[in-house]
């Protein structure tokens, strides 16, 4: 455990225990809608008002009402989803080193959730992915995965969620808040508003340059004939035959409080 890890695991202990001036509202009452309390999460942050009351209570659930309070998978990837970026934002706002070791940023349990910690990468790879080993292009699932994966991760994988999932950095898709109930809708926009922004397509080479999320998860999109076919949908290419697909450099620089308006 780092020391960022460990601070924000005795800021919810003290609160638990009573020790810290900052008391969460209610602190044992049942949340009675998840997606709603993570679509709350992000607009504090987006305003500048405290969430810590609401990373207590998210701390203070448990794993069974997670499971039974997101019974679908529209409210498991819009929960998820939020509260994934929310905690990149209020980490990385508070100690924004820890961007300097990527690879242990998102690997590191550092995210208090249900009576413990869980990484960035579990979020990603193991619940909304579906046990896909990170390191796998989208080929490979993990053997054995863990109880707590298992019982929240979706049931079917979109590939989307790369274009709605943020990881700090300048290349990353814009944090907007995802809702259940519209969440194809935001799908749709998110994708097709990322890849006319990210992706250039040449008509004299006959060749479309673009984001090299499709190249590190090829097997979540379909492997070349799937990009293609994704970017033909989203109209950044006019057709799919004789088109090459390459893809840019990903900038990482750090690159926080890049909200964008509902999709």
């Amino acid at each position: 455990m780092d020391v960022s890890q460990f601070r924000h695991l005795v800021i919810f202990l003290s609160v638990l225990l009573g020790c810290s001036p900052v008391r969460a509202q209610n602190p044992n009452t049942e949340i009675s809608d998840f997606n709603a309390l993570s679509e709350q999460f992000l607009t504090n942050i987006k305003k500048g008002r405290s969430t810590l009351d609401i990373r207590t209570q998210l701390y203070q659930t448990t794993l069974e009402d997670l499971e039974e309070g997101l019974g679908t998978d529209r409210e498991k990837l819009a929960f998820w989803i939020n509260i994934y970026n929310a905690y990149i934002q209020v980490l990385l706002s508070e100690n924004p080193d820890l961007y300097r070791d990527r690879d242990a940023f998102f690997e590191n349990e550092r995210i208090p959730l249900a009576g413990r910690m869980v990484s960035f990468d579990k979020i990603e790879h193991g619940i909304i992915r579906k046990s896909q080993w990170k390191l796998g292009g989208g080929i490979v699932r993990k053997w054995f995965p863990d109880e707590f994966e298992r019982r929240l991760r979706v049931e079917e994988p979109d590939y989307r969620i790369h274009f709605a999932l943020n990881c700090g950095a300048i290349d990353c898709p814009p944090v907007a808040i995802y809702r259940p109930e519209i969440l194809e809708r935001q799908f749709e926009n998110g994708a097709k508003s990322f890849l006319q922004r990210i992706s250039e397509y040449s008509s004299t080479k006959g060749e479309v340059r673009t984001t090299p999320l499709f190249s590190w998860f090829r097997g979540d999109f379909g492997f070349e004939s799937g990009v293609k076919d994704i970017l033909l949908h989203y109209g950044i290419i006019p057709r799919t035959e004789q088109i090459d697909v390459t893809y840019k450099e990903y900038d990482w620089t750090l690159d926080l409080d890049n909200f964008t308006f509902e999709f």
